[in-house]
C-alpha cells in the first residue's frame, strides 16, 4: 500500500512539473510572438498615418514635391473653377529653414490652409514663422485666416490690404496680411535666406516673389501658369512681360515653382512670355482691321490648337478681352527719326 502511495505521489509530482515546464516554454513562444509582431504593429500605424496624410493632399488636389532640400511645392492639379470647395486652385510652398519655415500661398480656405499647417508638422519641428502672399486673388489669400489667428506674420505688398478689406475681385471675407513689403526684402529661418521681390502686371501691384538661392528655387506666384491659360482680369499685360524678362536673365538657372501648374523652370517662364506675345500679335492684327470687341470675342472664342491642352479654358475669353483693351486702344506710338 505505501509503495502504491509513493509511486502515485511521484506521477502527481511529475505530471506537475511537466506543466510548470510546458508553461514556461508556451509563455516564451507568446512573448517571442508578440515581440515579433509588436514591429509589425507599429510600422503598421507609421504607414496609415503617412497614408492619411497624403490622402488628405489627394483629396484636395494637391501632390507633394521636394523641389530643395527642405523645399517643398504643394503642386494643385484642379481645372478652373474646381468641382469643390475643398480642392486647392492654386501651388503652395514650404521653406524650411534651421529656426523657423515660410509658407507661401495659404490656398483659398482655412481648411486647406490648416492642411498645410499638419503638412509642415508631418515635416519639421520648427514653427511657422511667415506666410507670404505672393499677391491679393482669393486663391493665394483665402487661408491667411488659419495663420493670423496664431499670431503668425502674414506679408503682403502695396495695396494688397485695400482690395482684399474692398471685397476686390471674390475676396470679400478674406483676412488681409498683417505686413505690408513694398521692396526687396530677406527673410532668414535661421540659416536659410528667402529672397522677397516685388514684380509687376498680374494683379494691380501686389504681385511679389520668392527666391531660395541656396537651393536656386523660385517661386514665381501667378507670373507663370504653366500649361493655363492666365487670369488677365486686373493685370497690365506689358508690365506683365516686362517681368518676365527680368524673371528669365536673372533667374535663368532655378527650378520655377509657378502660381498654378506643375514645377518647371526657365522654359516655363520662357512659354508664359511667348503666350503674350502671341496673344499680343494677334491684339495689333485685330487692330489693323479695325475690328470691334464683339467681333473679336466671336471670332477667336476657340482656344487655338497651340493651347488646346492648357488647362483654365474657361479664362480665355477673359485674355482675349484683356488684350483688345490693351492693345488695340493703346495710342500708337510716334515714330522718331
Amino acid at each position: 500500500m505505501l509503495k502504491k502511495l509513493k509511486i502515485k505521489y511521484l506521477l502527481a509530482f511529475l505530471l506537475a512539473a511537466i506543466a510548470t515546464v510546458m508553461s514556461i516554454m508556451l509563455g516564451h513562444v507568446w512573448m517571442t510572438a508578440d515581440a515579433e509582431n509588436q514591429p509589425q504593429i507599429l510600422s503598421q500605424s507609421s504607414s496609415a498615418e503617412t497614408s492619411f496624410k497624403t490622402g488628405s493632399l489627394q483629396n484636395a488636389g494637391l501632390q507633394m514635391q521636394e523641389v530643395g532640400q527642405g523645399i517643398y511645392a504643394l503642386v494643385a492639379s484642379t481645372d478652373f473653377p474646381p468641382v469643390s470647395p475643398a480642392v486647392a486652385i492654386c501651388n503652395g510652398g514650404i521653406v524650411i529653414g534651421s529656426e523657423g519655415v515660410l509658407v507661401i500661398d495659404p490656398f483659398q480656405t482655412t481648411e486647406l490652409a490648416e492642411l498645410m499647417i499638419s503638412t509642415v508638422k508631418s515635416l519639421t519641428d520648427k514653427p511657422i514663422k511667415y506666410v507670404l502672399n505672393t499677391h491679393y486673388h482669393f486663391d493665394h489669400t483665402g487661408g491667411n485666416a488659419a495663420f493670423v489667428k496664431r499670431e503668425i506674420p502674414v506679408l503682403g505688398r502695396g495695396v494688397i490690404r485695400d482690395y482684399i478689406q474692398s471685397g476686390k475681385n471674390n475676396t470679400g471675407g478674406v483676412t488681409p496680411p498683417t505686413v505690408i513689403i513694398n521692396s526687396q526684402t530677406d527673410l532668414w529661418l535661421g540659416d536659410r535666406q528667402v529672397r522677397i521681390e516685388r514684380v509687376d502686371g498680374h494683379s494691380a501691384g501686389t504681385d511679389l516673389v520668392a527666391y531660395v538661392p541656396d537651393a536656386k528655387v523660385l517661386f514665381s506666384g501667378d507670373m507663370v501658369f504653366n500649361n493655363r491659360i492666365p487670369y488677365t482680369g486686373d493685370s497690365d499685360i506689358r508690365q506683365w512681360q516686362g517681368s518676365l524678362y527680368r524673371l528669365i536673365a536673372v533667374y535663368s538657372g532655378a527650378k520655377v515653382v509657378p502660381g498654378h501648374g506643375d514645377v518647371t523652370d526657365v522654359t516655363g517662364l520662357q512659354a508664359q512670355q511667348a503666350y503674350f506675345s502671341w496673344l499680343e500679335r494677334l491684339a495689333l492684327d485685330w487692330k489693323g482691321q479695325i475690328l470691334s470687341k464683339d467681333q473679336v470675342l466671336e471670332k477667336f472664342a476657340k482656344v487655338p490648337d497651340t493651347y488646346k491642352d492648357y488647362k483654365f479654358k474657361g479664362l480665355y475669353s477673359t485674355n482675349l478681352e484683356s488684350a483688345y483693351e490693351q492693345f488695340t486702344r493703346s495710342a500708337t506710338i510716334p515714330f522718331i527719326p
